[in-house]
């Protein structure tokens, strides 16, 4: 089989592994008594991970050049740094339903790619002269690896606004400078919620961040201890909380695109310093470089109201499901255009 052939199978061998995948989440999160559907799920992900993996390791050997200098390229790559990006969060979440979020994005992405783009735009070519460069790989890489762990991040941002919808959640907790562990008796509840038969309706305690709201809005809250801890345990480290999913998908998020951003501000300094070497200027205000740079203040406006401000909660999810459009305005919607010095090899 010739690698054109082979790179044929692998694209749409990704994208069904993926379709099942998908289903694979989405049933096992609608019915959590069946765990090995997770299990399953996971298998499925690691294959697709694999096949988009030899479909690219294929393209490098066929065309002689790192994979990523068009729209069919950079959408595989980006679908699989999802998929890697999807085990960093599901190894630090502790929990397989992040792929209820990041399964249907992967598989979306490998099916715009296989079935949606025209032949002649699937096919390698050789590089264009600008794209000849070192740099080639280090900035257009990392951009797309950023963008890759920036969308996964979101999506755990965006399944937190569902999870949360209706609330007006206040967690404490999970960001740099708030006290990332608490006490392992302490747990995620609503305000006047029964505790252990009884209805708590009083404060939670005296701080101001920490007050039940009385404006009749449903408020979740971190609850205390209902009895004081033991003595044993009151010597003993204190224990990371057992998180609720809510808790845990708004933890998460915040470290993924804690993640993302150095490698987007990693990737914006390599292009301007390649844009240099090729234009002689470090900045030209083309589309691409100022969605990005609008792209680094979002995200950067999210992580300084959660590091600095105390920002937890649904304020910073809306923020970063506003970063999702961002993204994908970043790296697709400007090349709609057609316009600018990045829009060779994608749609024009």
């Amino acid at each position: 089989m010739d690698l054109v052939r082979l790179q044929n199978v692998l694209d749409n061998a990704s994208f069904a592994v993926l379709l099942v995948t998908m289903l694979l989440y989405w049933v096992g999160a609608a019915f959590p008594r069946l765990p090995y559907l997770a299990i399953l799920g996971t298998t499925g992900m690691a294959i697709a991970n694999l096949c988009v993996a030899a479909l690219l390791s294929a393209r490098w050997l066929e065309a002689g050049y790192f994979p990523i200098s068009n729209l069919y390229e950079s959408l595989f790559f980006l679908a699989w740094g999802v998929t890697v990006i999807h085990f960093v969060a599901e190894n630090m979440s502790g929990s397989r339903l992040v792929g209820v979020v990041t399964a249907p994005v992967a598989m979306a992405i490998t099916a715009f790619a296989a079935l949606s783009l025209p032949n002649d735009m699937q096919e390698s070519a050789p590089l264009v002269p600008a794209l000849k460069s070192n740099w080639l790989m280090m900035h257009v890489s990392v951009m797309m690896l950023s963008y890759a762990t920036l969308m996964v991040g979101a999506l755990l941002a965006i399944a937190f606004l569902v999870v949360t919808r209706g609330q007006n959640v206040e967690l404490k907790g999970s960001s740099v400078g708030t006290g990332a562990y608490r006490h392992k008796n302490y747990q995620l509840r609503r305000a006047g919620e029964a505790v252990h038969g009884s209805i708590d309706s009083s404060p939670i305690d005296s701080s101001p961040n920490e007050a039940i709201a009385s404006n009749g809005v449903a408020t979740a809250v971190i609850a205390p201890p209902a009895s004081p801890p033991t003595s044993a345990s009151s010597t003993t480290p204190l224990s990371p909380q057992r998180l609720t999913l809510a808790d845990t998908l708004d933890n998460i998020s915040y470290r993924i695109i804690g993640l993302g951003f150095p490698l987007l501000t990693i990737g914006i300094i390599a292009g301007a310093v390649w844009a240099n070497e090729a234009w002689g200027s470090y900045w030209s205000w083309d589309p691409k470089e100022t969605w990005a740079l609008i792209t680094w203040l979002v995200f950067a406006a999210y992580l300084h109201a959660r590091m600095t401000k105390g920002w937890q909660g649904r304020r910073p999810a809306i923020l970063a499901a506003a970063g999702f459009l961002v993204v994908w305005v970043c790296y697709l919607g400007v090349n709609l255009l057609g316009k600018g010095l990045h829009s060779y090899g994608w749609f024009f």
